[in-house]
């Protein structure tokens, strides 16, 4: 009874917090035709006890909202322990497969909030109105709000459930405080409205229910057809270029599919191979998970490419940037180990991987470019061949297009006479401390060599990017407060592979005033040339030591 109270009371400030603001209003005219009903059986069985259904098997709240497969498991856990909704595991999957199909986004609304789904920690600037972003983001990222499209009474309703279940927000962001606003030198009158008014009213336009996309997407939507061997291209920070092969076997008709992966670093060389299982919500959207990764994939409509992200770790902080691409009868280059030969070299290996690669390749099928000689094919195999190749010491400095005969795909390798400087990457990085009563957030940086373009700068837009180096990693201290010796409690960094791991959470009493271990740092890289030892190159980047997220907004089980 008492739960029952507490959540009425809720629902209550809910309505009466937007009264006096013009948040709730009446639908206009025009808009009574919009909702997109609900015709499945089991979710009108679980949800209709609280929404109400029309005759058009429309029901509130539901039916004039659509968003991403996380923001709909997000919005089932919430009724799920707020509101006492009763669903066995198997209920939760259906209900939450038919809201991601039919009551989702098209692949055009969903590509520019992707960074929120596959978890990528990006300084994102939202382009559409700044008063808005500044409104939203004082709570959480703006990658929740542009990942839905409600109608205007739904934002409103939005709005008022935040002012219910979080007062505080009315400070924080809501409200508008401090001296009212003056005319601007155009003369025009000043916008007095709230900042909720005004989010209110872009969200409404910028991100209505009803879109060209959603509809003609709607139109056609069917589950993709995705078995087969896929080739695989990636990238993960501190490691390199990956490439490989994925099998994908469909499992029933639905969207469900069971894989087989394997792919090699090109940096390094170590081979790994895993086996997972996927959803594919709204025809498009690929939700898996092989081993420890999680996978966030966007299926391109033509079902010969997907793009996303495999990631892993308590914060999400280990991926890999993932490219597939259907595997037909031709062979296909997807890159090279190491990006980089020097002029004035010769019998230089380059492995250069792909599938259905040709097993008898003869120096004449490949280009490299001017100045660039293929001597000999070291080895050969279907998925990657080893030449040695000399460079001319006149040859232009410069990125070249692999070519092979026969071959499609885009593979490049950088001619350099000198590394003239290097980068560490991330420029910022953020680590948790964590270990005690919360997980740790690791942080990995790599090491990039550049070579000074043609203009003889370095930090400008013509550097050659000449991949990644083996550097020496070390900590060193980042003069933010006096005295506070950040560099010897926030962590330890890997002298050889630039990861940096936090230290413990908790108070510290070997700390001034028992602080915690959080703080400043710098990561500094340190490469040796190989032609001259004595000449060392070196980097940095700000890392910031902080604390754990006590509240975190993740939706693993979609994949599951």
């Amino acid at each position: 009874m008492r739960r029952k109270k507490i959540f009425a009371g809720f629902a209550f400030f809910a309505v009466f917090a937007s009264y006096g603001t013009g948040v709730i209003t009446q639908q206009d005219d025009a808009k009574k035709d919009e909702g997109i009903p609900v015709t499945s059986a089991l979710v009108r069985q679980k949800c209709a006890t609280c929404h109400k259904a029309d005759d058009q098997n429309r029901l509130t709240r539901i039916s004039y909202r659509r968003t991403t497969p996380e923001g709909w498991e997000e919005t089932i856990k919430r009724m799920v322990t707020l509101n006492g909704v009763t669903l066995e595991p198997a209920e939760a999957r259906e209900i939450l497969r038919y809201l991601a199909d039919h009551h989702g986004l098209a692949p055009e609304e969903a590509q520019p909030a992707a960074f929120e789904v596959e978890h990528r920690n990006i300084d994102y600037k939202y382009p559409g109105d700044k008063d808005t972003e500044q409104t939203c983001i004082k709570c959480h990222s703006m990658g929740r709000v542009i990942s839905q499209r409600r109608t205007k009474e739904e934002w409103e309703l939005l709005i008022a459930m935040h002012r219910g279940y979080y007062p505080l927000v009315d400070f924080q962001a809501f409200r508008r405080l401090g001296p009212a606003p003056t005319a601007d030198d155009s003369g025009r009158a000043p916008d007095t409205r709230h900042p909720m008014d005004k989010a209110i009213a872009h969200l409404t336009s910028a991100f209505p229910l009803v879109t060209p996309e959603w509809s003609g997407w709607a139109a056609t939507m069917r589950p993709p057809r995705l078995e087969g061997r896929w080739a695989l291209s990636g990238y993960e920070a501190g490691k390199g270029p990956v490439y490989g092969t994925v099998t994908i076997t469909p499992q029933g008709d639905a969207g469900d599919f069971t894989t087989e992966t394997s792919f090699t670093y090109g940096h390094g060389g170590k081979t790994v191979t895993r086996r997972g299982r996927s959803i594919v919500y709204t025809g498009f959207q690929w939700r898996g998970k092989s081993d420890d990764y999680r996978e966030v994939l966007a299926i391109d409509r033509d079902w010969r490419r997907a793009r996303g992200r495999w990631f892993t770790g308590a914060y999400e902080e280990f991926g890999v940037d993932v490219q597939l691409t259907r595997i037909g009868g031709d062979p296909v280059v997807l890159g090279v180990d190491e990006p980089r030969v020097k002029t004035g070299a010769s019998n230089q290996e380059v492995r250069i991987f792909g599938v259905n690669l040709p097993a008898r390749a003869s120096p004449a099928d490949f280009n490299f470019g001017p100045g660039i000689t293929v001597d000999r094919i070291v080895s050969s195999a279907p998925d990657r061949i080893v030449v040695a190749l000399s460079v001319a010491r006149e040859a232009t400095a410069g990125k070249r297009a692999l070519f092979l005969a026969g071959a499609t795909g885009d593979a490049s390798i950088a001619v350099y006479n000198t590394i003239d400087f290097i980068k560490v990457l991330p420029s910022s990085g953020l680590s948790r401390v964590g270990g005690a009563n919360f997980p740790k957030g690791f942080q990995p940086f790599e090491a990039v060599a550049f070579a000074n373009g043609p203009d003889g700068k370095p930090n400008t837009k013509d550097d050659i990017d000449l991949g990644l180096v083996d550097a020496r990693w070390s900590i060193e201290e980042y003069a933010a407060t006096y005295d506070d010796d950040d560099k010897d409690f926030v962590g330890t960094i890997d002298e050889k592979t630039g990861l940096f791991t936090p230290n413990l959470d908790g108070p510290n009493p070997k700390r001034r005033n028992n602080a915690n271990n959080y703080g400043d740092v710098w990561a500094v890289a340190a490469y040796a040339l190989m032609n001259d030892p004595s000449k060392v190159l070196k980097a940095r980047a700000h890392l910031l030591v902080t604390v754990p997220i006590y509240i975190k907004f993740d939706q693993p089980e979609v994949g599951r």
